[in-house]
């Protein structure tokens, strides 16, 4: 029997001797290279933290003391340790461990931070908690690294952490010079300095108050006991400077420069390479080729990313033009408002950025961006439904959230040259700022138009004027099954993709009065999303057509693959169809005044009208 076999819970590691410590991190290195390699996942970050995940939990009494995770995406190892290592074989699969904390799981997880920069505000306020109740025998500990003290929470945070009251509040710093790539910044530069031992002034944190030891090296365990064991006797908040390495001990993250294996598809650990092949381009890859020729014919634009080069496609770009991408590290809302000031410089910036992630800088895109009318073209990838990485990393709020913006123009295409098409439009709109979003995974086939109504395609015609299908962006393969499934059943759909979703297009009003029921399919909330948007304009235009809309219901959805957390929220031909088939009712006729009409004759009649150019 291995060691690892013998450990489920925190209280096997403290009867462990170092030699058998030593036995233990390489059985865990193993452990995560085999399973996470079948699965995917983070792995580089768990490779890091081996050596101190084991020093934490033979130091603190978890969970009594409480362990909180920034980010949540290094927490494998104390998943390992707390007793869940055999759930590691569905690993971020339905039903599965989940790749964060999760309180559902144990209660060794707190709370469920898979955003950066959130743990150090959450310890501050269970500090104060237990002061609070009067709590002396217990202790908080923030793990917070993989570049999370980029983010500004973190700082506001620390501001409040050294202006308090002493209170047990123990700060890990794991210092692997990293995000997802190379950290950038005076605050990474500061940390070098701190790793070279140079004698100097007092550092930063010594110099806001706080107690400092370090740097320890991130890979001793006696020498992180003796740092951790220092710091909880000294029962005030003090930072540990513990020096990692992402990607330890596997030589294909080792070798990996760019992100030292932060996040790996399930591959063949003897190579490296995918064990399944690529089903064509991904929407991401489009995005970096097509902004790589926008920016070779106009040199005003420039790209940033949040400490997300490579994952949001910018990665051609840096290399093409290095000196056009601004990497700021996991600061969204700075990320924004410097978009904005380079607007106003005269430059059209490009920013790219998870659907996630838009929600903490939406103050700055509503009141730095869009408020000055600034042309700011934002880039949402992993927008819908992302499937593995769970609740938190579904974009399914941001056109519910990003709707509400005065001026904002938002895209979602359907397929790649749709992405291509509308890109080169929203870095041409100069009046305001524009958004195109678009899912994680491949395009797809593209899906032509067989024509276009005054900005709107039509994608198919089947029958009599029963149901428009209003689709939005990639869920379009689905709103054409809905009509085959429908005409299946004699019933006419007509299938359109309106391109850009806000504004809504007026043609839509026609198109709806002309059908008995209207529907829209989007892969957003059904909360604020398309849907509602195109039922109020619906209203406001006097059109009586009932309209139903599909989307993602109010919840937070688990991690499972897109296509499981799709049919999880009956966005599948079928239910929709099904739904549809008992909502439509009744002879064909006209809504608005009850005489039946020739649904046929007035498409035709509107879409010859739209190619004689009398909507343009």
């Amino acid at each position: 029997m291995s060691l690892l076999e013998t450990v489920h819970g925190p209280e096997r590691l403290r009867e462990l001797s170092a030699e058998e410590l030593d036995t233990l991190a390489a059985e865990i290195r193993a452990f995560l290279v085999e399973r996470v390699c079948a699965t995917g996942g983070h792995l580089g970050p768990n490779l890091g933290v081996v050596e101190l995940t084991l020093a934490l939990h033979r130091v603190f009494d978890s969970p009594r003391d409480r362990l909180l995770w920034d980010t949540g995406h290094q927490s494998y190892v104390h998943k390992i340790v707390t007793g869940r290592a055999a759930g590691f074989d569905k690993l971020r699969r339905r039903g599965g461990l989940s790749g964060y904390p999760n309180p559902a799981e144990s209660e060794h997880d707190f709370v469920e931070n898979s955003h950066a920069s959130t743990a150090l505000s959450y310890a501050d306020g269970l500090a104060r908690a237990d002061a609070h109740h009067g709590r002396t025998d217990r202790a908080v500990v923030a793990v917070i690294g993989d570049g999370a003290m980029t983010g500004g929470m973190a700082w506001e945070a620390l501001n409040n952490i050294a202006g308090g009251p002493d209170r047990p509040l123990v700060i890990v710093l794991n210092d692997n010079q990293r995000s997802y790539a190379p950290t950038q910044g005076g605050f990474a530069d500061h940390l070098g300095e701190l790793r070279s031992g140079q004698p100097g002034p007092p550092g930063l944190f010594e110099q806001l108050g706080l107690a400092y030891l370090g740097p320890v090296d991130g890979h001793d365990v006696t020498a992180l006991e003796v740092a951790l064991r220092r710091a909880r006797e000294l029962r005030r908040p003090v930072v540990v400077h513990v020096v990692t390495e992402k990607g330890r001990g596997f030589p294909v993250t080792e070798r990996n420069e760019l992100d030292r294996g932060h996040a790996v598809k399930p591959m063949d650990p003897a190579t490296g390479r995918p064990l399944k092949s690529s089903a064509g381009p991904s929407f991401t890859s489009v995005f970096g080729r097509e902004l790589v020729r926008i920016a070779e014919r106009r040199p005003d634009v420039v790209a940033i990313t949040a400490a997300m080069l490579e994952p949001t496609g910018l990665l051609p770009m840096q290399q093409r033009f290095p000196q056009r991408v601004v990497d700021v590290g996991i600061a969204e809302q700075h990320a924004v408002t410097m978009a904005a000031g380079l607007s106003l410089g005269g430059v059209h910036p490009v920013v790219a950025i998870y659907s996630t992630f838009v929600n903490r800088a939406f103050d700055q895109l509503l009141m730095d961006v869009a408020l000055h009318r600034r042309a700011v073209t934002f880039v949402l990838d992993r927008s819908g439904v992302t499937g593995d990485d769970g609740p938190s990393h579904n974009g399914m709020w941001d056109m519910s959230v990003l709707q509400v913006v005065p001026g904002l123009r938002i895209a979602a295409p359907r397929d790649g040259t749709r992405l291509a098409e509308l890109l080169a439009e929203a870095v041409e709109w100069e009046e305001g700022p524009t958004l195109v979003r678009f899912p994680k995974g491949p395009t797809g086939e593209d899906i032509p138009a067989r024509s276009t109504f005054a900005g709107t395609d039509v994608l198919h015609r089947a029958g009599p004027l029963d149901v428009l299908i209003v689709s939005v962006g990639a869920l379009a393969p689905v709103a054409l099954q809905v009509a085959e499934v429908l005409w299946a059943q004699g019933i006419g759909a007509t299938v359109v993709d309106p391109r850009w979703v806000t504004p809504v297009n007026p043609t839509l009003a026609d198109m709806a009065r002309r059908h008995r029921l209207a529907i829209t399919v989007e892969d957003n909330s059904r909360m604020g999303g398309v849907g509602s948007t195109i039922a109020q304009f619906l209203r406001d235009e006097g059109v009586r057509t009932p309209l139903r809309e599909f989307g993602i219901p109010r919840r937070f959805l688990q991690h499972g693959s897109r296509a499981e957390v799709l049919s999880g929220c009956g966005l599948t031909a079928q239910e929709i169809a099904r739904a549809v088939v008992e909502e439509i009712s009744g002879p064909a006729e006209d809504r608005t005044g009850g005489e039946a009409i020739d649904f046929e004759r007035e498409m035709a009649r509107l879409i010859d009208r739209e190619r004689g150019g009398e909507t343009r």
